[in-house]
């Protein structure tokens, strides 16, 4: 097992390595049993995303506990009313959204968006409309999705996308049905397949939330 030291060293490595973090700010701590600290700030919400992102590709890596603060530039162009002008005209900008399905809110730079559509899909676009606005701390997107299908059609069309899938080993990931919630457990050898999995799940119609307790397996050889 990689021990936490070397851990730690090629997170440390990886975020500098990365052209959209700027890591100078950023801590770093590794358990040995992989878990990894972030503390420290950066500019920009796209930063603290990335630097999760940026974590996570490092092999060893089970868990991220991401606790950097984003502390924008200061002054009225990034204040609270710039922000929820910005994030309201790039929502309207954005096509897959249906007109006035999604209202915002701004508190101290933390956008919140609230309202009801038809697919993840489209929760998913709102979200990635407004988290690089300039001055954004964060963002909380409760946006509902409104089921469509039954709960037994949402499990086969996700267990045939896990099968169509290059990435996502099928024999290894059960997925569990209560309406339109979805659990996925089993077992995954990489983030990225963690990732494809539950990607995949939410593309199903009617999926209103995914409860993804995949294991991620460490296989990688260790130095």
């Amino acid at each position: 097992m990689k021990s936490a030291e070397k851990l730690q060293s090629d997170v440390v490595d990886e975020l500098a390595f990365d052209p959209k973090v700027d890591s100078s700010g950023i801590a770093v701590t590794a358990t040995p049993r992989g878990i990894v600290t972030l503390k420290g700030t950066v500019r920009q919400y796209s930063e603290k995303r990335a630097a999760d992102q940026a974590v996570k590709r490092v092999g060893g890596v089970k868990g991220v506990a991401n606790d950097i603060d984003v502390r924008p530039e200061a002054g009225p162009a990034f204040g609270d009313t710039a922000i929820a002008e910005a994030a309201v005209q790039a929502l309207k900008w954005c096509s897959v959204i249906p007109e006035n399905a999604v209202k915002v809110s701004v508190s101290e730079g933390w956008i919140t968006l609230v309202g009801e559509v038809d697919w993840e899909f489209r929760k998913t676009a709102a979200y990635n409309a407004v988290r690089d606005l300039r001055g954004v701390r964060g963002v909380t997107n409760k946006i509902v999705v409104t089921p469509s299908v039954s709960a037994a059609d949402v499990k086969q069309k996700i267990e045939a996308a896990f099968r169509r899938s290059a990435q996502v080993d099928a024999a290894h990931v059960m997925v569990g049905t209560d309406g339109g919630k979805i659990t996925l457990r089993g077992t995954v050898s990489s983030w990225s397949e963690f990732e494809e999995a539950e990607d995949a799940a939410w593309a199903a119609a009617g999926v209103t939330h995914v409860d993804n307790l995949l294991e991620v397996e460490d296989s990688s050889i260790y130095a």
